[in-house]
């Protein structure tokens, strides 16, 4: 990764609007299953904010095929950093997990079909796979109100695919991941970067901005039409 991508990236996620999405989807976790002394891992776990956060309290694995950004994770709490890309996922027996997360990584992953077969054989029954995933119709409502970018709405509706910091995206459906893997079933598609998203950022610097937006952002994230508009789906699904 360039060094000012990486320097945008960290930036990034250190911004009120990104600790408001952290919140909001470890809530959204947190509202199904109690996450305590459960075996974890993280694929794609990029900074390792979620890596770091789950390890308070659980034994965490995390794999990260970028080497740059594995030094300079978040390592608050004790947890197991791999450098690797999905073949690593080779490496674990059967049932291994009791959750599993993985965010904002499926679109760009030309492999997505073998990483969610893994996941299927790796997650332990009735264990939790947590999967954020892009929401086209929630990006061309950001770019139309939040960025004022007609051109590239219109590009997005047409297209497949657009550029993002991380490669191409390529868009699916939560009921992908059931035929995709063996044995899962959809518990809950929620949102994320839903009404907060269109704000303008001056705004998000308030002090008490990230906790009376969460608030609203938990309201609506399991409500239609809101969840529609939002950025990302998060989708629980269930080893059966």
């Amino acid at each position: 990764m360039l060094k000012e991508d990486l320097e945008r990236y960290l930036w990034q996620t250190k911004q009120p609007w990104e600790v408001l999405h952290y919140k909001l989807i470890w809530s959204q976790i947190a509202d199904i299953i109690d996450a305590k002394k459960l075996k974890v891992l993280d694929f794609g776990s990029g900074l390792g904010i979620t890596a770091n956060y789950f390890a308070k309290n659980n034994e965490v694995t995390a794999i990260e095929p970028n080497i740059d950004i594995i030094q300079v994770r978040e390592r608050e709490n004790i947890y197991t950093q791999i450098h690797g890309d999905y073949k690593k996922l080779k490496d674990f027996t059967d049932n291994s997990f009791d959750m599993i997360i993985c965010h904002n990584v499926l679109h760009f992953a030309e492999e997505r079909t073998d990483i969610v077969k893994e996941f299927s054989r790796l997650i332990k029954k009735e264990g939790l796979l947590s999967i954020m995933m892009q929401n086209k119709h929630g990006k061309v409502l950001f770019k139309i109100v939040f960025e004022n970018n007609i051109d590239e709405a219109i590009n997005l509706i047409d297209n497949d695919e657009t550029s993002d910091l991380f490669g191409n995206v390529t868009y699916f459906s939560p009921d992908d991941l059931v035929e995709w893997g063996e044995n899962l079933k959809i518990e809950k598609v929620l949102a994320s970067r839903i009404l907060g998203k269109l704000q303008n950022n001056d705004v998000k610097y308030a002090q008490d901005w990230v906790d009376k937006m969460l608030k609203v952002e938990k309201k609506v994230c399991d409500l239609e039409p809101y969840k529609n508009m939002g950025h990302c789906y998060h989708v629980l699904l269930r080893k059966v």
